[in-house]
């Protein structure tokens, strides 16, 4: 059967052995063993070499090193406890805190008789600096300007996102007790708690950074963090375009929009960059206009003169006092808006934005979760459904029709890249049905060797419904922005 994986016999050099195949070598031996294992072996991932002893052994000796160094941080850290004056720490800087740290430590070393080489000296002041101020093994990654978000699935498991693609770290908890201390160090923090009894918790960081923990035993394998961190350096329309986000045609038909004052919804996945395009949008917001601004975190970054901002709170430990977004939108109402903007709509709140942008509030912008435009003005009507009003459908689109005038979708694509995939227009109804038109949309044309989604921004040939009040506003686009442009 695997005659034709053996080689040749050679003849013999001998007169006595000629016609008659000679011995086989052990090499030939050796390669006809090689070419049987081939064939029956089947397909499979490349196994790694087995590790030499001297690696084992560098291996065992680095997660012993570890170990130790946890196990003398652990010690040390309920020793700076007991040594610090906690209530002098928030006034402390940061240099004077670390000289304090370093010198109870090495006093305490030497009380415990331990001696560290300089290295993991310096590594044991760094974190246990971290575990006093910030937020223990975490704190390296919210430093980490490249980094989005911080995905904790228990105390061995850390990822991070950086440029849309998630990858796991060596970050590591000593252990869930370890992990549990930081989740509660965070949320104490915020005046709220995390338990058995309340297994899951919303908090917003010092840095402004969305924060959300769920605890066993809900979360069965341990611990789910997931930190969305906050852009300190604001991104305008200019820095989108030149990201490719979207074309400097679309940015110019959304400044018309934004500027003659039409309702905008940005529709879009979660992580799709649907904050960051709202913050860019706001930009063409005039600065004498009064803005409200509602989110459930504040993350919104105006930079206009007159904006008022409102957070939603949740329920105290004993089920009180919470304020939600339909609270904060009933009185921003009363606040004399010219603009408001609610950072996501989920809920009931849905009914009260509608009316605000259906009676006097233009221009008010909000994002949903939606994969595009038809489903986000479906989860809109699901919304006042779930809300309780007892409407026919054909009044609640109306409503929706009446009020919404824009609908921006965005979307992470699944190379990473966030794309303004699609601006749509609602121009009225049609029956019973709401009627759109697409006027700009992303259009795909193939992938790179290496996953990169190749593409262009190309406006779908009709004009907009909207181009004699962008005239009349003083924002007369040229025809040519609404031209389709080929792919190159």
């Amino acid at each position: 059967m695997f005659a034709k994986y053996k080689k040749p016999a050679r003849p013999s050099s001998t007169a006595e052995g000629a016609g008659h195949p000679a011995p086989v070598s052990e090499v030939d031996a050796a390669a006809q063993q090689r070419a049987l294992a081939r064939v029956m072996r089947k397909p499979g991932p490349e196994v790694a070499p087995p590790k030499t002893p001297a690696q084992t052994a560098d291996g065992d000796k680095d997660v012993k090193r570890r170990q130790r160094l946890d196990e003398i941080k652990t010690e040390m850290h309920s020793r700076l406890l007991d040594n610090l004056n906690l209530s002098a720490l928030e006034s402390a800087k940061e240099h004077e805190l670390r000289a304090e740290i370093t010198s109870i430590v090495s006093e305490q070393l030497n009380e415990l008789g331990m001696v560290l080489n300089r290295e993991d000296r310096q590594t044991l002041n760094v974190e246990l600096f971290d575990e006093v101020t910030g937020l223990g093994p975490l704190e390296p990654l919210l430093k980490d300007p490249d980094v989005n978000d911080i995905l904790v699935n228990g105390p061995n498991r850390v990822f991070v996102e950086r440029a849309g693609k998630l990858s796991l770290t060596d970050v590591r908890f000593k252990d869930e007790r370890h992990l549990l201390r930081i989740i509660d160090k965070i949320v104490s923090a915020v005046g709220r708690r995390v338990d058995e009894s309340n297994p899951y918790v919303d908090a917003r960081l010092k840095d402004g950074s969305r924060f959300n923990a769920m605890v066993p035993p809900v979360a069965v394998d341990g611990s789910l963090v997931s930190i969305r961190k906050f852009k300190k350096e604001k991104l305008g329309i200019d820095d989108l375009v030149r990201f490719g986000a979207f074309s400097e045609e679309m940015a110019a038909y959304l400044q018309a929009a934004v500027a003659t004052r039409l309702n905008v919804i940005v529709s879009g996945g979660t992580g799709s960059g649907k904050t960051t395009t709202l913050n860019a949008l706001s930009s063409f917001i005039d600065d004498k206009e009064r803005i409200l601004t509602i989110e459930d975190t504040a993350e919104l970054q105006l930079q206009q003169v007159h904006v008022g901002r409102m957070e939603s709170r949740p329920p105290n430990v004993e089920g009180k006092g919470a304020v939600t977004q339909r609270d904060c939108l009933r009185n921003a109402l009363r606040m004399r808006p010219d603009r408001i903007i609610v950072g996501e709509t989920r809920g009931e709140e849905v009914i009260d934005m509608l009316q605000a942008m259906n009676t006097g509030h233009d221009g008010s912008m909000t994002t949903i979760h939606a994969n595009n435009a038809r489903d986000a003005i479906s989860r809109l009507e699901n919304m006042v459904a779930m809300a309780g009003i007892e409407m026919p459908l054909k009044a609640v689109r109306a409503q929706v029709a009446s009020a919404v005038n824009l609908i921006v979708q965005a979307s992470r694509l699944q190379d990473g890249s966030r794309r303004m995939v699609s601006i749509t227009e609602l121009t009225g109804m049609e029956g019973e049905v709401i009627s759109m038109q697409e006027v700009f949309r992303f259009q795909r044309t193939g992938l790179k060797p290496d996953g990169t989604i190749i593409g262009h921004f190309t406006a779908c040939g009709v004009r907009s419904h909207f181009a004699e009040r962008f005239r009349q506003w003083g924002y007369d686009l040229p025809a040519s922005i609404y031209e389709p442009i080929a792919a190159e």
